[in-house]
């Protein structure tokens, strides 16, 4: 398994952690559909009503797709199948609030995560990054979910800038995506802390909080996330180009962090 679930029937709060530590948990076709079961999941267990996701260790959160996947396309235009767009506990009709810990590297394919969580925790040495420019990819469901999250022009900046800069926590605090800053020990106790708060709340009052909150943005996000397909089909390179680029990454100089 590569996603784990800790449930503490007292509080009525359960921890999901990507745990691929050792691939920065990176998201493999495995853990995706890992991911997608454990939020439809915890819809019927009414014994939990809070939700703390996080990654495994300290140097990322996640960091997206894994580079090793391979996916195949369809050769239709107007079509591209993406593992990742059911990965996010809304996707998954999961109306429970879900408050994320983000811990060390969050990049790329990380935002379909975050991009459903209510609100972000993060230790002090989280860095928030998409590298899809870089690599010649268009960063389309990313772009549109951190859209949500943070103001245009910074969102513009972390998409376009690639693998050139990362956003520090301290930055995401000040623009609002992070809600909390923590040391690094204190990540995790520090989301646990607002999870055991919302869990003892009447769930009825908190779900229905949650969910009219997304409502005000829900048309638009789908809206939104309708014309990724299309945008990723014109704008990415071929896989082959794209390995050749991220294949020279090791030469690049060192990412500013802003």
């Amino acid at each position: 398994m590569t996603v784990r679930v800790e449930r503490d029937g007292e509080s009525g709060v359960a921890v999901v952690t990507l745990d691929r530590e050792r691939r920065h948990n990176a998201i493999d076709l495995e853990t995706a559909a890992e991911l997608a079961s454990v939020w439809q999941g915890l819809r019927y267990e009414d014994a939990v009503r809070a939700v703390v996701v996080t990654g495994a260790g300290r140097a990322a959160f996640c960091t997206g797709i894994d580079r090793a996947v391979e996916v195949p396309q369809p050769g239709s235009p107007y079509s591209v199948d993406d593992p990742l767009t059911e990965i996010g506990p809304k996707a998954n009709d999961l109306w429970k609030p879900v408050i994320a810990a983000v811990n060390g590297m969050a990049c790329g394919g990380a935002f379909y995560v975050l991009g459903e969580a209510e609100f972000l925790i993060a230790s002090e040495t989280a860095v928030f990054f998409d590298p899809h420019t870089t690599y010649g990819m268009v960063s389309a469901y990313e772009a549109v979910y951190m859209a949500q999250r943070m103001p245009f022009g910074e969102v513009a900046r972390m998409s376009l800038m690639g693998t050139a800069e990362r956003l520090s926590a301290r930055r995401a605090h000040e623009i609002g995506l992070v809600s909390e800053l923590t040391a690094p020990e204190e990540l995790l106790p520090a989301a646990l802390r607002a999870a055991r708060t919302l869990a003892g709340f009447p769930t009825e009052a908190v779900q229905g909080t949650v969910r009219a909150l997304w409502s005000a943005k829900r048309a638009a996000l789908r809206q939104a996330l309708d014309q990724a397909p299309a945008l990723i089909t014109l704008g990415n390179l071929a896989p082959e180009r794209q390995a050749e680029l991220f294949a020279g990454r090791r030469g690049a100089p060192e990412p500013r962090v802003r």
